[in-house]
């Protein structure tokens, strides 16, 4: 062979291991989080932004805690390479959330998307990337719809409605039991969005088939400007508890409105959203008090597991804020997907899309009460997302189901408006 030629050769050999993407220089990782930064729910998508940027902050520097990735810089099998969480704003809108997906996948060209609080935008987003074959992974929303689409390429870290509102009708069997009472009629109170929606049919399906009798149903358009009807009709159905779903401005209209017309059930249970929205308890204050949501952390969790706490201080020190469900949803999901990339090894789709397909992080490794991450090779729904549930005392949300977990009494029935 010449010398020509083997130069030939050599020059292809090393021009392939250049461009090959197990071999090229990777310096940041892009990562898009699309989230509602204006609007009505803004506060809360830049609080989950900040989520996303604590994250980064602990996987990009060496950090003294005991938490994955802490003792290293970066995503390790990519050469150290910085991981960067890029927002966009889907406005709490559908439609908008899908046209950001498209932006973001085809301007930065990021290893996958992440978000998106609303159902209803995780929905439209997550088709963008299943077309574009990005992979999507969503921590937070909970409609059950999203996991069964059949998608390759959505994947869901998080508990889904149907879990929640199980474990919310087992809470009330079992604080029945606790406290010699008998929950017999339910309201159930949704907004209008896929978010509410679908939990009204889980709710409807579950209160038939346990056998309690549904007094009201009550379907409200999400943003509303008075909700004085809506709580008249409560009123005077007077369920002996009201399930209900709505977004943050939403549910602090609701609660004005029911100290206003002087009415409070036996238990308000919400479904996170507005109901674990530090706006919320900003606003009202003590009237905030003995509501319950379904939930998946609380600050009091630290008592037994001290690197909860840690995290929680961080992000407090950064935002001012406690954690939520949300944020910690968002936080959790944001170390699967690094764990995913860090394990492919790879930016390429189809090496991250097994990688997340192969995850099974232990819960020791994670900030919420979940046995660990390991998504169903059918759905990509995560097996072992769990619930607590809270109810809000003294300025803090306060687990008091599973009954293991609880850090305070709960208190049943709760008192009305002219007994606190």
């Amino acid at each position: 062979m010449s010398r020509i030629l083997k130069a030939i050769i050599l020059c292809s050999v090393a021009l392939v291991l250049l461009v090959s993407p197990a071999y090229s220089k990777v310096d940041v990782v892009k990562i898009g989080v699309i989230y509602p930064l204006t609007g009505t729910s803004a506060s809360t998508g830049n609080d989950y932004v900040a989520a996303y940027q604590l994250a980064a902050d602990i996987i990009n520097n060496v950090t003294n805690i005991d938490f994955p990735f802490a003792k290293t810089v970066g995503i390790p099998s990519l050469g150290n390479a910085k991981i960067e969480f890029v927002p966009a704003d889907s406005q709490g809108n559908a439609e908008v959330g899908k046209a950001e997906a498209e932006r973001l996948i085809t301007t930065i060209k990021p290893a996958a998307l992440m978000g998106c609080h609303h159902s209803a935008v995780t929905k439209t987003a997550s088709q963008a990337a299943e077309q574009y074959g990005i992979p999507f992974l969503c921590p937070d929303s909970t409609s059950p719809a999203l996991t069964e689409r059949g998608y390759e390429y959505f994947f869901r870290s998080g508990p889904t409605d149907n879990t929640f509102i199980e474990d919310a009708f087992q809470f009330i069997a079992d604080v029945d039991k606790a406290k010699g009472t008998k929950t017999q009629t339910v309201a159930l109170v949704s907004e209008d969005t896929e978010f509410g929606k679908n939990i009204l049919n889980v709710e409807k399906d579950l209160a038939n088939k346990l056998g309690y009798k549904i007094v009201e149903t009550i379907t409200f358009a999400n943003n509303s400007t008075n909700l004085s009807s809506e709580v008249l009709r409560l009123k005077q159905a007077n369920p002996d508890v009201i399930f209900m779903a709505a977004y943050t401005s939403d549910t602090i209209l609701f609660m004005k409105t029911f100290k206003e017309q002087r009415y409070y059930p036996r238990a308000i249970i919400g479904q996170r959203a507005g109901f674990i929205a530090p706006e919320l308890f900003q606003t009202i204050g003590k009237d905030a008090d003995y509501l319950f949501t379904t939930n998946v952390w609380a600050a009091d969790l630290g008592v037994a597991r001290p690197i909860v706490k840690t995290i929680n201080d961080m992000y407090k020190k950064k935002t001012g804020k406690d954690l939520t469900g949300d944020y910690a949803r968002a936080f959790t999901g944001a170390f699967v997907m690094a764990d995913a990339i860090n394990r492919a090894g790879s930016l390429d789709p189809e090496a991250i899309k097994k990688a997340l397909l192969e995850t099974n992080l232990p819960g020791k490794d994670l900030i919420v009460p979940w046995e660990g991450v390991k998504f169903d090779q059918k759905t990509h729904q995560n097996m072992y997302g769990k619930t607590i549930i809270t109810q809000f005392s003294n300025g803090s949300y306060k687990t008091v189901w599973p009954l293991n977990l609880a850090s305070t009494p709960v208190v049943w029935p709760v008192p009305g408006w002219d007994k606190r």
